[in-house]
């Protein structure tokens, strides 16, 4: 049997393969007020449909001003549970596992007026504001905000909740050496931020519910970090509580002259080294478009579990035809069974 195609289990939550959808903005939301509508019920729901194992939802926002756009989700209130309690039912009614990203865009928080920042550092890109900085109070009030999303991502009953350390947003702008230059205790010792905000998580989260880090391994401008700086970085937010890493990379700054070299699977090293190093398991991504790929990343022993990002756009079945392909048992809905008999 193909192994994409065999059950993964961490603390309680059962997956019935390793798919995984990553977290992926829909910028749909169109009251601005936060609030998933029917695309974010549809869009979620259909790749259960299409048998992926693991959906995880898109970066949604501890705080208003934490939005990429005024058109992204949010968590900051308890009037979204219920929005996201249907979201999770219909999933969970296709045998489908469901997470959700929970984020703060930090300085790249483009409608925030301004956004805020650990240091007053712009984000490098056309259009940006000025960040302020977090006062010390305010950092800690932040870590308290990610902590009650966390609640209500219970409350509706998702699987999992994961924290967004990753892209060049709020908890990887105080984990990157190019951005932080505070002089505070969250300064002095870069990773504590991020420590923090996963313990606050963990507290208010089942104990057998697994928490999920998602980090950039690398940064790829001029005198950014390397995945051996990150990896002391994620042991810290693994003995903080963090169960899995979701390895990616990028999104601090323009590339600088080392390049980006982008192609198929090629951030799958990166996540077998953070596998190794800390001997926990890790979410493979970037560009495992082909099914043999994937499969190829848990055959390798590369990664536990698999995601399948901009590929599961363009194919909500993604799920359904690479179990074909690869011949093993394909999770077809009963009313779209005669779809694939010959």
């Amino acid at each position: 049997m193909a192994k994409l195609f065999t059950p993964y289990k961490l603390k309680n939550m059962e997956l019935k393969n390793r798919v995984v959808m990553p977290p992926m903005c829909q910028y749909s939301v169109d009251t601005k007020d936060g609030m998933p509508n029917d695309w974010h019920q549809v869009h979620y729901i259909s790749r259960a449909v299409g048998g992926t194992g693991l959906i995880i939802v898109e970066m949604t926002a501890v705080h208003p001003d934490g939005r990429i756009t005024d058109q992204d989700t949010g968590i900051w209130d308890d009037r979204f549970i219920p929005a996201y309690r249907q979201m999770v039912d219909a999933v969970h009614s296709y045998g489908t596992k469901i997470g959700i990203q929970l984020g703060h865009a930090g300085r790249k928080a483009e409608d925030a007026n301004p956004p805020v920042a650990p240091s007053a550092v712009r984000y490098d890109g056309e259009g940006y504001k000025e960040p302020r900085a977090l006062t010390t109070a305010e950092v800690e009030e932040m870590i308290e905000a990610y902590a009650e999303g966390a609640r209500r991502a219970v409350e509706a009953g998702f699987d999992t909740v994961e924290i967004h350390g990753a892209h060049g947003y709020l908890i990887h702008q105080f984990h990157s050496p190019l951005v932080n230059q505070r002089e505070d205790e969250y300064g002095q010792d870069l990773p504590l931020f991020g420590e923090r905000v996963v313990q606050a998580v963990r507290k208010v989260v089942p104990a057998d519910m697994p928490v999920i880090m998602r980090v950039s391994a690398r940064e790829y401008v001029d005198g950014g970090y390397d995945v051996d700086y990150i990896t002391e970085v994620c042991r810290r937010y693994r003995d903080a509580g963090a169960d899995i890493m979701h390895v990616s990379s990028g999104g601090e700054g323009p590339v600088g002259a080392g390049g980006m070299p982008v192609g198929p699977g090629y951030q799958v090293e990166m996540a077998a080294q953070l596998k190794r190093a800390l001997d926990m398991p890790v979410i493979a991504v970037g560009i495992l478009d082909e099914y043999e790929d994937a499969e190829q990343v848990l055959e390798n022993d590369q990664a536990d579990l698999v995601a399948i990002g901009r590929a599961m756009l363009r194919d909500p079945y993604w799920a359904v035809h690479a179990a074909k392909a690869l011949q093993a048992e394909a999770d077809v809905p009963v009313q779209y069974a005669r779809g694939y008999r010959h």
